[in-house]
């Protein structure tokens, strides 16, 4: 197919781009030969017109099928060019955040500039193993590949790292030694692998720099060989180190820093071992402080240092001498800051007595004149006498400057020597890794030597990187038997001639060097001279005379000559090095040792190093020798020999390269500057790499991955039964030009595009079928949509008529009704008119006339009132006018009758004047006296009786009065008011006239106020409904509200419910991580143990005299033995704490069965302690107010002040009793408390266990704390639930409680502690007890009575019961009796303890002499009867006829087996060795009851222990326990055996649990099986050990299946395609993958499933468990689940929609399968979940932000990292698919930000679930057990 044709419409491609390198853009027409410009379309939317070259006529490069891109190898590519190259490792690195990418053989490692989650040890066990191209890439599968092939060829192996500084070199060299060191091991318990590690701190700290570029640049170049043993086990390595840039030691440019090293001693100046070295702050250094960036962000120097020291350590450097590095580093510092002052031009001094130079001199322990005299003058020696000459303050400095870095330099090798002797390794070296961590190519703006010397070692290493690609496609097509052509490739060995050759730039610098005046300016003449036209690859630049330029591989570089000559020199003063040499510190001459001739590369190879400096220092008298020509050797030509020496070492390897590469120049993360990715790919020889794979034939494919990807493109006719032959047709007719393919053994090979051409007529080929399929679908669907719409038309049709119909037949019925109701209703309406107009015409009248009568009512009312106006008036004028006519009346009558009286009073004095009238008067006077008499006597008696009416009549004259005179004052009131009332009356016809004017204007105001009223009814009206309105939705709210509570209620107790049960997961998590960590103990433990085994079988071998003996390694064996102890400690503190929570957990089982028996001890208890507490608070209560009264009446302010000494000595006091009568009350607590449980717990039954542990309780109260620590212990074992006693007094009534108590000490020692009262209650008690033991005696002889008529069995419990009663009556007398001594009260509480234990002994004791007893009886019974029988039978028959004959039925007695079985002390060995070494599950065992062997040690025990030897108990289980393991050991790997012991053991540890006599055990068995348990011995810790055992063996099972099916998983799960058709293969690269196509031997889901039944049929055959085989069945689970996940996680080829319907459909035939094991409940599926949640992600919609809540949802078993990791590993398989994009992955994470998971990306494949074996007990009779004769075990007997 020509290469035009794809150029058609729609097509992409890239054209260069000045700022972008490249740019794609798409074609607008076909392209036809012979055009000129290209029509193109870019991708931001603009047109361009490109214009092809009308030389070359080169069309544009082809872009690769979206599907293509990100492939995890570059030579996967269909177009094998830079775009492509460059846009793939774009893609990858920004989009899916990979690093790693293959380029052919090479690695490419883009510096991320960010910590990444995927250099953990789970990463490392994932790649072990793999092959190279079945994982994703990574440093870590180089890494395995080489280690791979180390093995399998026995070939030495090198990764050479190169890259730019800041590119990532060490790390990714240093993650390489992390994985050997991880994966190999170390041969020895010496670490090495430990040590090879702790080297790169030391290397990073005296070789790393910060620089511009990179904060941690590496400064040298090494080779570091990790050696290993025969085995491919670590056993050492060694270093070779190259070109160290010691010019950074005096010298570093902006923003950069000199080496780590002395930045770190600076940090530390501080510590105490340091003060010695007089160092400060960095700032304060000249060699530290010129780049004026002291401190690097993010690291602590300080902490650096010690992590420095600690490797310095770990590498056997001890503290002097890294006191001595210290040193020496110090002194560094402080040379540099010895100055100079100028005498004259050519002269100098240092300033006396100069503090630097003097430090440095103490440091150095040299002499201080010496040392400032040499560093101002020199010596000149010629051929006949020696000068010294002084030199100038430059020439000072710079001798200053050369002397620092020469003493650097001499450090750096001597500790780089140190290390490989650490590393050094005795045992002889098999094999080596070598890891070249070199400098890549470098250009600057100045280039000087160091950056030539780098160029030339890259020239060397590219120029070998060509040859061995080159060899590697050679040998690919003669592996496949295809003809090829010569591919011409880039050869630099005309540059690498240029360089070394015979008088190449190399050879002039060195004879330059050797002329006396020789100068930079004459070597550049030299070069000039020799090379300038004449080599193609030199040139001189045009404006200067002091450079030249060299045409690299990479590109072209022009090195500045000034300063070659000094630095190839690298000249140093002969007499400052003897003083050096004379220093009396003794590791500094150690540094200046002159070192062995010239290395050979053998040499080499064992020291580790290569000198890369000499000093050419020239004595004063020549000596010819080897010290002389030592020190002519320059540094370029050392280096050249160092560099043949690495290229001979590397040649002699197999090669493998990573290329590191730096995405950008300001160490953004994630950031990708596409012009420096593009020079450095052009640097690093990946392009090249790609150029030579383009030129042949880069796309390669199997004929089996081939058919399967391409069978879309066949008919069936093509397809044939050999498969080759098959692919050969379909080729020829798809791709005409057969140079576009090659047919070879096991490949076809396709030059580059025409896999594309053949991805392109696939997707049309697809994409056709897909329109067809779309097509006949879509008209199915249309059509069966069209019928079913005519259906549906029809029926609506029929149900719209039938409508109609009744709607018209409604219609005219409605028609007549609404007529008769038109007819009554308008009646109505008439009717109602006419009522309406009639009651509004009588409203109107009744209105009209009611309103004419009220108004003519008004105007009579008027009348009326005015008519009674003027009748008051009137007849007020005429009682005014008729009293003043009467006045005048009475005045004129006065008068007259005044008048008339004087008259008559002149006649009468007239009349008396004369006497007769006298007599006449006398007469009548003496009558009238006697009658005046009478009258006045009558007259006093009416005085009397008028007094006292006149009393009466003056009180009611009084009151008269003075109501009179109210009425007088009320009446002038009213005659007031009558006036003003004629007044108002005027005033009131006016009022009248304007109230008629008003009463018209209320009137139309009235109106207007109706109108007002109605509106305002209506308005009300409507408020009211209103209000209903709200009054219904308030109710609805109200009800929604009452349903919200109710709701929220529920919610509450669920959320309280799923609290609770989240809690209890919490505890069951902690018991299981409490399990977890201690089986790991045991696994530690039993790993060492069998490494001790080991270890004692190699010192038994080596003790041999045959063999050669080896000196013991006492410090390992010692260590060993330390680890041991400690792991023993550990696993017994583990234990106990396991024992501990494992009670908890079966205590708070076991509350709910035995809550009612417990419950009553309980409430004793609580009532007991509520009244203690009661009474007590009451009393104090009492006291506290006595007290408050006492000190208020008594006491004194300045005595109870709070700051008085006696207020502070009755604190004292008062804390102390306080504490005694705390301790008091709790001590009468527990008596209580253990009193009340005793009564319960007691039985006739009690074993040694509880004896011991209230003797131990006895033993520790040795005082109160103990006391109370007792008590509260005795409380958790005695009661299901714990209570906390403080929160009884949470009101704060003991604090005020105590407070009284603080005064009231001083009353009770003042009043209360009388001798008087003492004794009064001395007598008193006296006289109770006394009481009291009268009753007692009583007591006791009426008990005696009563147990002397009952049996012996009774009568002990009775006389127990009866001691415990008088205990507990004795208890409390005696609380009462001590209440105020409780050291009395302790005393007698132990003696109580001490007898209630006495008891309890005396109570197992006789039980056991019981039992005993019991079973001697029937021994003695079985042999009395047979005795009988023999006496029977012996009685002769004639005996027989003399005695009386009685009818006696004799029954035939069977022989009793107790199931035990019998053997000699001397056939335990046989037993063991029988039963258990030579006992095969394969074999014999396969016949025999399942647990056969358990049952049969546990009868021997049973024996043992029936004959109370435990000496035979105690040999028998250690035999036992140690033949299980040797089993193990030496059958480990086969799972029969293993499972076979794990259910023995499991058995025999059942057995011990059924028949120890406790009853937690005892209450599943028989009666039968009661009397079989152990009568004599306790074999608890026998247990413990034989669980422990159980579990080491359950762990060794879980490893064994796990290599069983580790392979198949993998291969089953994800490889094969179980789903016949569902996935594709996608082209592949020069890396191999594994093929989803199953070939024949690979696995399968059906094998993974076989294999899984096998292991269920061998455990149930076995008689395993089942609650043990659902926990094996979910280990396996966890192992394929984790396992398919973390290969999933590593692999882009895996992460698509279709895999993840394999995954689904391959999970549920798991579950199937646990289904039909009836292992649902086992948590196998629950394991499952991260997988399935993995596969359902790959195949939802990842677009929208629905897709992302409900990916977050759905994904809850899933970490972030995972999910992220999956999204950003998904690859569509065909062009119908999409990528996820970077803004979905974004609002994923943002979505997951809150999400607390773990930050791990891989599962712990290696994770084992805590193993428990719960108790089951066996229905299996002993007594009935038979034992085969195959065992062998004839010498036991049954008992």
């Amino acid at each position: 197919m020509a290469a035009s044709e794809l150029y058609t419409k729609f097509a992409r491609v890239w054209i260069p781009d000045p700022e972008e390198v490249w740019k794609s853009a798409e074609l607008l027409k076909d392209y036809k030969p012979g055009d000129k410009v290209l029509l193109l379309h870019l991708e931001e939317g603009t047109d361009l017109e490109y214009r092809l070259d009308p030389k070359t006529k080169e069309l544009p490069h082809l872009r690769n099928p979206d599907i293509l891109v990100g492939e995890n190898d570059l030579t996967a590519l269909s177009y094998l060019h830079e775009p492509a190259v460059l846009h793939n490792l774009r893609v990858r690195f920004i989009d899916s955040k990979l690093i790693y990418t293959y380029c052919g053989i090479v690695l490419v490692a883009i510096n991320p500039y960010e910590q990444l989650p995927i250099y953990g040890e789970d990463i490392i066990n994932a790649y072990s193993g793999q092959n190279m191209g079945d994982m994703d890439p990574h440093i870590f599968a180089v890494a395995e590949e080489a280690y791979k092939q180390m093995a399998r060829d026995e070939r030495n192996q090198s990764i050479i790292v190169s890259g730019e500084s800041g590119a990532g070199k060490t790390v990714s060299a240093k993650y390489a030694m992390r994985y050997f060191a991880t994966v190999s091991g170390s041969a020895s318990e010496a670490n090495v692998e430990e040590k090879v590690l702790a080297s790169n701190p030391i290397m990073e700290s005296i070789g790393n720099a910060k620089t511009t570029r990179n904060d941690n640049s590496s400064r040298f170049g090494k080779y570091i060989e990790i050696g290993f043993d025969k085995r491919y086990r670590i056993i050492g390595a060694n270093m070779r180190t190259y070109l160290l840039e010691k010019s950074r030691v005096v010298f570093q440019a902006e923003e950069e820093r000199n080496y780590h090293i002395f930045y770190q001693l600076c940090a530390s100046a501080k510590l105490p071992e340091f003060k010695m070295l007089r160092l400060g702050n960095a700032d304060s250094f000249h060699y530290t402080k010129q780049g004026g960036s002291p401190m690097i962000e993010g690291v602590d120097d300080a902490k650096e240092m010690a992590h420095t020291r600690q490797a310095c350590t770990l590498l056997g450097i001890s503290e002097s001498y890294q006191m001595g590095i210290f040193r020496i580093l110090a002194g560094i510092l402080h040379l540099g800051n010895v100055g100079f002052a100028s005498r004259d031009s050519d002269s100098c001094t240092i300033p006396p007595k100069h503090e630097p130079l003097t430090i440095f001199c103490d440091l150095m322990g040299v002499d201080y004149e010496e040392m400032c005299h040499w560093l101002c003058h020199r010596k000149l020696a010629t051929a006949t006498e020696t000068y010294i000459k002084p030199i100038s303050k430059l020439q000072a400095t710079n001798a200053r400057d050369a002397l620092a870095k020469h003493i650097y330099a001499k450090l750096f090798n001597w500790i780089v020597d140190h290390v490989n002797q650490a590393l050094h390794s005795a045992v002889k070296q098999h094999s080596f890794i070598g890891v070249l961590d070199i400098y890549g190519f470098e250009t600057f703006e100045i280039n000087s030597f160091e950056q030539f010397c780098i160029n030339y070692a890259n020239e060397k290493l590219q120029q070998q990187f060509n040859m061995h690609v080159f060899k590697l496609e050679q040998e690919e097509y003669m592996k496949e038997q295809i003809p090829w052509t010569l591919i011409d490739f880039y050869d630099n060995q005309p540059c690498i001639n240029l360089i070394e050759s015979k008088l190449g730039i190399l050879d002039l610098l060195d004879e330059e060097c050797k002329m006396p005046k020789g100068t930079d300016d004459t070597w550049a003449q030299k070069l000039y001279n020799t090379h300038l036209n004449k080599c193609a690859l030199f040139e001189k630049p045009r404006m200067s005379n002091k450079a030249f330029i060299i045409k690299h591989f990479a590109d072209k570089v022009e090195y500045q000559c000034e300063g070659f000559l000094e630095k190839n020199k690298d000249t140093v003063f002969e007499e400052q090095i003897k003083v050096l040499k004379s220093s009396k510190f003794k590791m500094l001459p150690e540094l200046f040792q002159e070192e062995e001739k010239a290395i050979s590369p053998t040499s080499a190879t064992s020291s580790g190093r290569t000198p890369l400096t000499r000093v050419p220092v020239k004595p004063t008298k020549g000596r010819p020798g080897q010290m002389a020509k030592e020190h002519k050797k320059t540094v370029g030509h050392q280096f050249r020999n160092s560099l043949h020496l690495l290229m001979e070492t590397l040649n002699a390897t197999t090669p493998h390269y990573v290329r590191c590469i730096k995405p950008n120049d300001f160490k953004f993360p994630f950031t990708f500057d596409e012009k420096r990715a593009v020079q450095q790919l052009r640097a690093c020889g990946v392009l090249e790499t790609i150029r030579i794979s383009a030129a042949g034939f880069p796309s390669r494919w199997t004929y089996q991955e081939f058919f399967s990807r391409y069978r879309v493109l066949m008919k069936q006719k093509d397809v044939l039964g050999d498969r080759k032959q098959t692919c050969k047709n379909v080729l020829e007719k798809l791709i005409l030009d057969k140079d576009k393919y090659q047919f070879g053994k096991t490949k076809i090979f396709f030059r580059a595009g025409q896999v594309a051409y053949l991805e392109k007529l696939r997707a049309d080929k697809l994409r056709a079928a897909c329109i067809r399929i779309q097509k006949t679908i879509r008209g199915w669907l249309l059509r069966k949509k069209y019928l079913c719409m005519q259906r549906a038309a029809i029926t609506v049709q029929r149900y719209v008529r039938g409508y109609q119909a009744r709607c018209y037949a409604k219609f005219l019925r409605r028609t007549k009704a609404a007529t008769t109701i038109q007819k009554y209703w308008r009646m109505y309406v008439v009717r109602r008119r006419y009522k309406i107009r009639r009651a509004a015409t009588i409203v109107v009248q009744s209105y009209l006339r009611g309103y004419l009568a009220r108004n003519r009512y008004r105007k009579i009312l008027r009348e009326h009132k005015a008519v009674i106006i003027q009748k008051r008036v009137r007849g007020w004028l005429a009682r005014t006018h008729y009293k003043r006519t009467m006045q005048a009346i009475i005045y004129l009558q006065c008068c007259f009758r005044r008048m008339m009286a004087k008259r008559e009073l002149k006649k009468l004095k007239i009349e008396a004047r004369s006497v007769e009238r006298y007599k006449k008067l006398h007469i009548g006077m003496e009558n009238k006296i006697m009658q005046l008499q009478r009258k006045v006597d009558e007259q006093n008696k009416d005085y009397k009786c008028l007094m006292e009416k006149l009393t009466n009549l003056e009180g009611v004259y009084n009151s008269e009065t003075e109501k009179l005179r109210n009425d007088v004052e009320r009446l002038q009131l009213s005659e007031e008011e009558a006036k003003v009332a004629t007044g108002r009356v005027l005033s009131l016809q006016e009022e009248i006239a304007k109230l008629r004017k008003d009463l018209e204007q209320t009137r139309s105001e009235k109106k207007s106020i109706e109108e007002r009223a109605d509106k305002y009814k209506q308005e009300t009206e409507q408020l009211v409904s209103n209000l209903k309105e709200e009054n219904t939705l308030l109710k609805q709210e109200k009800e929604t509200l009452n349903h919200l509570i109710v709701e929220q209620a529920k919610e509450m107790t669920e959320t309280m419910e799923r609290k609770l049960v989240e809690e209890t997961k919490q505890l069951e998590l902690d018991l299981n991580d409490e399990r977890l960590r201690y089986q790991n103990l045991l696994n530690e433990f039993s790993r060492l143990e069998e490494r001790y085994d080991d270890l004692k079988e190699e010192m038994t071998l080596m003790l041999e005299p045959s063999e050669k003996k080896v000196p013991l390694d006492m410090s390992l064996f010692l260590k060993l033995q330390k680890r041991v102890t400690e792991l023993e400690q550990e696993k017994q503190i583990m234990q106990d704490e396991l024992d501990r929570k494992e009670e908890q957990v079966l205590r708070s089982k076991a509350k709910e069965e035995e809550r009612p028996p417990i419950r009553g001890a309980e409430l004793e208890y609580e009532s007991l302690k509520r009244q203690e507490l009661e009474s007590e608070n009451k009393k104090l209560k009492n006291e506290l107010n006595e007290l408050r009264k006492a000190l208020s009446e008594k006491s004194a302010p300045e005595v109870t002040a709070p700051g008085a000494p006696a207020y502070r000595v009755l604190m004292e006091q008062l804390t102390s009793v306080s504490e005694e009568l705390d301790v008091r009350k709790e001590e009468v607590l527990i008596l209580r408390s253990q009193l009340v449980s005793q009564k319960e717990a007691i039985q006739p039954k009690n074993t040694m266990t509880d004896s011991t542990i209230l003797l131990e309780d006895v033993q520790k109260m040795k005082d109160k704390g103990e006391i109370a620590q007792a008590y509260i212990g005795l409380k958790e074992t005695n009661r299901s639930s714990t209570m906390d006693y403080q929160e009884l007094n949470e009101d704060g009534e003991l604090w005020l409680v105590y407070e009284g108590l603080k005064q009231a000490n001083r009353l009770l020692e003042s009043q209360l502690q009388s001798q008087k009262r003492s004794h009064e209650n001395e007598a008193e008690a006296l006289r109770g007890e006394i009481q009291s033991l009268k009753e007692e005696n009583n007591r006791q002889q009426q008990l005696l009575a009563q147990n002397l008529q009952l049996p012996p069995e009774a009568r002990i419990e009775a006389s127990l019961q009866h001691e415990i009663t008088r205990l507990t009556n004795e208890n409390l007398y005696f609380e009462e009796l001590y209440a105020d001594d409780p050291k009395k009260y302790q005393s007698y509480r132990i003696s109580l303890y001490k007898r209630m234990i006495d008891l309890m002994e005396q109570l197992e004791k006789q039980d056991k002499t019981v039992r005993k007893l019991k079973k001697q009886l029937k021994v003695f019974a079985k042999k009395i009867g047979e005795l009988e029988v023999g006496q029977m039978e012996n009685i002769s028959p004639g005996q027989i006829i003399d005695e009386p004959i009685r009818p006696v039925n004799i029954p035939r007695k069977e022989k009793d087996f107790q199931g035990m079985l019998e053997y000699k002390r001397e056939d335990e060995q046989k037993l063991v060795k029988n039963l258990i070494l030579e006992l095969k599950p394969r074999g014999v065992a396969v016949n025999l009851i399942p647990g056969l062997p358990a049952y049969i040690l546990f009868m021997c025990v049973r024996h043992a222990d029936y004959l109370n030897d435990d000496q035979k108990v105690r040999s028998l289980l250690t035999s036992t326990i140690n033949s299980i393991k040797k089993v193990l050991k030496k059958r480990g790997d086969d799972f029969e055996t293993v499972s076979f012991w794990l259910s023995n053991t499991c058995r025999f540890l059942h057995c011990l649990k059924q028949y120890s006599g406790e009853e937690g055990f005892m209450k599943h068995n028989t009666s039968r099986q009661n009397e079989h348990c152990l009568t004599n011995f306790d074999l608890a810790e026998y247990r413990q050990v034989l669980s422990d055992l159980a579990i080491q063996i359950y762990q060794q099972l879980v490893r064994v299946l796990e290599n069983i099916l580790q392979p198949m998983i993998v291969s089953g799960m994800l490889e094969h395609e179980t789903i016949q058709g569902v996935s594709g293969v996608k082209p592949t690269g020069l890396r191999k993958r594994t093929s989803s196509i199953a070939d024949e031997g690979t696995y399968t889901l059906d094998s993974i499933l076989r294999q899984l039944n096998s292991f269920h049929s061998v455990m149930c055959q076995h008689g395993m468990d089942p609650e043990l085989i659902k926990q094996v069945v979910k280990q396996m689970f966890y192992i394929v689940g984790a396992i398919t996940l973390n290969n999933l996680l590593l692999r882009k080829d895996m992460c698509s929609w279709s895999k993840g319907m394999q995954i689904r459909y391959n999970v549920s035939q798991l579950e199937e399968w646990l289904r039909d094991k009836n292992l649902m409940n086992s948590g196998a599926k629950e394991t499952l979940e991260p997988l399935i949640q993995a596969a359902q992600l790959l195949q939802v919609k990842k677009k929208t932000d629905d897709d992302a809540e409900a990916i977050c949802s759905m994904c809850n078993a899933l970490t972030t990292a995972q999910i992220v990791k999956v999204l950003n590993l998904y690859t569509p398989v065909n062009e119908f698919e999409e990528r996820v994009s970077v803004s979905f992955i974004r609002t994923i994470q943002m979505r997951l930000r809150d999400r607390k998971d773990s930050p791990q990306l891989l599962m712990d494949a290696k994770h084992i679930f805590p193993v428990t074996f719960p108790f089951n007990p066996s229905s299996l009779a002993l007594e009935t057990i038979q034992i085969p004769a195959s065992l062998g075990l004839g010498f036991i007997a049954r008992v």
